[in-house]
């Protein structure tokens, strides 16, 4: 895109940026319209798996079927997620959930108590020291193409115990960014192996929750976490490194 560069001095001169595309992406999920998310579209198949991953509907070893097409004149995609049984009734149960959230002012309780679901306690371990996620943030640069090009989209990157960056995949959204890298695992069957998650964000509560459902022993954020995400990690056991920098990190 044609842009206008402005100095200080107020001069003003002719630019060529390519924009970093964000476009909505509906997730149906047995038929059930479920989610619309705006992403980057690319790896839409990773980033459907993936967030039905962090939704709790699909688990590590259950079927899945996914088919993504472009949605015509709407500018954006559907992809649709085919699940077994046991999918189907956790995407029932969640959009009754949804439901009610307009239906009477007391399910907000129940919605609150959704949001706020105990996590379960994670048992790999990373065998990973400090250094490896200084290696990481060295490395981290040469897997964001999208991002040298447009400086606006994150990554999640899946690192080896020693630091070396196996899997990176690239957003404008961090959550989709992590939810593309847990999918694209799962496609690949690619595992954790002792090492770690290194994302180019805040650490939210949510990304620590997706962090623990994948399976993940160790994350790593280049900023600082909010107070909910330290305390929903040390409720699962999860290993926080936090405003990794070139010269120093953070171990909550």
């Amino acid at each position: 895109m044609r842009l206008t560069r402005v100095a200080a001095d107020g001069t003003r001169s002719p630019v060529e940026r390519t924009l970093a595309d964000e476009v909505p992406i509906a997730i149906e999920v047995n038929g059930i319209g479920y989610a619309v998310l705006m992403a980057t579209p690319a790896d839409l198949d990773e980033l459907a798996i993936g967030f039905a991953i962090s939704e709790r509907l699909l688990t590590a070893d259950a079927p899945v079927e996914v088919d993504a097409h472009e949605a015509g004149a709407l500018g954006g995609w559907i992809v649709r997620l085919t699940l077994d049984a046991a999918g189907a009734a956790a995407v029932a149960a969640r959009v009754r959930h949804r439901t009610s959230e307009s239906s009477c002012g007391l399910c907000g309780v129940e919605n609150l108590e959704q949001a706020m679901r105990t996590l379960p306690r994670v048992t790999a371990v990373s065998a990973a020291e400090d250094t490896a996620v200084f290696r990481a943030l060295g490395d981290l640069r040469a897997f964001q193409p999208l991002n040298a090009e447009t400086g606006a989209v994150h990554a999640a990157a899946l690192c080896a115990a020693d630091g070396a960056i196996r899997l990176a995949r690239e957003d404008v959204g961090r959550h989709n960014a992590f939810d593309k890298l847990i999918g694209a695992m799962r496609l690949h069957g690619r595992e954790w192996d002792g090492g770690f998650a290194l994302l180019t964000s805040r650490c939210s509560y949510e990304l620590v929750e997706k962090a623990v459902l994948s399976g993940c022993p160790m994350l790593a954020t280049i900023s600082a976490p909010t107070a909910l995400a330290v305390a929903r990690a040390a409720e699962a056991g999860l290993p926080l490194r936090v405003l990794a920098r070139a010269d120093a990190i953070l171990a909550p």
